[in-house]
């Protein structure tokens, strides 16, 4: 198997990543032909799964354009991925140029090729970590150097959680690190969930992530409403992807693009 040069030192590009394989469904480069595969075989399930990412991709940039409106001039993205056009620091930055972005991810691919794209960029850097042990993400040097967590924050966690077991507490996971940001922060969160999804397509895509060893978690709504708890749910609250504020209407969007729920909270 030919290692591409930008290919970091020392991982194993025999084993598939959730983040080179959402980079593939975007029409991303940074992905190696084991993620291919495993995409193309979950596509044979639900072909719609670029839609679905898209969806996803769309929404983020619609709440980071909201969050700058409402005063948030700082963004935490758990989970980040693999840079593509219109990441949190492009919208936020665009929007005010002092905005501060930490991005975060355990992909070692996701980390060198964020730190190519924020060369330069003094207020966005991107640390190595993983959502499941938050005091690695809050104590790490990039971040205090970034953010100031005196001040409201932006937490993204799009796309994650459906990759983060209940045996892994993300309820408790995700309390520490709301815990640590001021009054008036966002939690901006996207969730796949098998509720809106046909069943028999769903096994077959669940199949295959756990071939990967990174298992779906598809809740249903009701659970994805409790990452919220405490915190107020912004309107339109938790409603499919599509149907966040949207830009076009939603009835114009592909089938495929509903497949999860979004939400916006506020801390107290």
């Amino acid at each position: 198997m030919e290692r591409p040069a930008w290919a970091p030192k020392g991982i194993d590009i025999s084993v598939p990543s959730v983040s080179r394989i959402y980079d593939y469904y975007l029409g991303g480069s940074h992905n190696f032909e084991v993620d291919r595969d495993a995409a193309r075989k979950a596509m044979e399930f639900l072909p719609g799964l670029p839609k679905i990412m898209q969806a996803n991709r769309a929404f983020m940039r619609r709440a980071v354009g909201f969050a700058v409106a409402e005063g948030i001039d700082q963004f935490l993205d758990i989970g980040s991925g693999i840079p593509t056009f219109g990441n949190v620091h492009e919208i936020a930055q665009r929007a005010d140029p002092e905005a501060r972005v930490v991005y975060v991810d355990h992909d070692p691919v996701a980390v060198a090729h964020s730190e190519a794209v924020l060369a330069g960029n003094d207020r966005a850097t991107v640390v190595a970590a993983d959502f499941r042990r938050p005091r690695e993400i809050l104590t790490s040097p990039q971040l205090r150097e970034t953010l100031d967590l005196d001040r409201p924050v932006a937490l993204l966690l799009v796309a994650l959680l459906h990759f983060v077991d209940d045996s892994d507490r993300p309820q408790e996971v995700l309390e520490q690190l709301r815990g640590a940001l001021a009054p008036g922060s966002l939690l901006i969160l996207t969730h796949a969930s098998g509720e809106l999804m046909p069943a028999e397509p769903t096994e077959g895509v669940t199949g295959v992530y756990e071939n990967i060893r990174n298992p779906l978690k598809l809740r249903g709504k009701d659970e994805i409403a409790r990452f919220f708890d405490g915190m107020e749910i912004l309107d339109p609250g938790l409603v499919r992807m599509p149907e966040w504020r949207p830009d076009i209407a939603p009835e114009e969007e592909d089938p495929y693009s509903f497949a999860g729920y979004a939400g916006v909270g506020r801390t107290a």
